[in-house]
């Protein structure tokens, strides 16, 4: 994985897809800054973020990632593999339904995955510093390269999707105290069932996640 830094940059994310609509894809690229002014986060919605935080985007195409991985489990999958190496490292962080990472009952980050043609991009955030009157901040300190370094080296061994459903099911139970957005919609995840696919059945009804 090549990785590029930059001080500071609106949106890794948009940053990236411009790159390789301009450029073409030859290789795995991530795009990493610590002040991103105007992110991206779910349902378009903007990730704000103050300089010191973590931002990162990646595209690989499909050939990196394993057989049993199907779209809309891209953001659970890429979610838990960083959550597990954080906790390595001695973070009490928990992967919240479908994409958004909780110190206890504080949201400290979030992930966002696009797949376009056979590419997959993902864009992450994780404030390593309070976000004033918003967000929490992660629980250790660590060094951003290392972290990054350990994290694509887990991608590229092509972990199932079996072995991280098999954990993310055991911790799901954390995420039915907390709400969902659905069709713009506030929707309990009490009574929510986690299905092997990564998506959650309700009320009888399938919900996937497309971020």
């Amino acid at each position: 994985m090549e990785i590029v830094y930059l001080k500071s940059i609106d949106s890794t994310h948009k940053y990236l897809q411009n790159f390789i609509t301009k450029n073409g894809y030859k290789n795995p690229l991530a795009v990493v800054t610590q002040n991103q002014t105007n992110g991206i986060g779910s349902r378009d919605n903007q990730w704000v973020g103050n300089a010191g935080n973590l931002f990162f985007s990646f595209v690989i195409d499909k050939s990196y990632i394993p057989n049993d991985l199907l779209p809309q489990s891209y953001s659970i999958y890429f979610s838990y593999l960083l959550k597990e190496i954080l906790e390595k490292h001695g973070s009490t962080i928990w992967l919240k339904w479908p994409n958004d990472f909780y110190i206890d009952k504080s949201k400290v980050g979030g992930t966002i995955t696009n797949l376009k043609g056979d590419l997959i991009y993902c864009g992450i955030g994780v404030n390593l510093i309070d976000v004033e009157n918003m967000y929490s901040s992660l629980d250790i300190k660590i060094n951003i390269e290392t972290l990054l370094k350990e994290y694509f080296t887990v991608i590229e061994r092509k972990k199932s999707w079996k072995q991280i459903f098999s954990k993310f099911l055991i911790e799901f139970d954390k995420s039915k105290v907390y709400k969902t957005t659905i069709n713009d919609k506030k929707v309990s995840l009490d009574t929510a069932v986690l299905n092997s696919d990564g998506s959650i059945t309700i009320d009888n009804k399938k919900v996937f996640s497309l971020r």
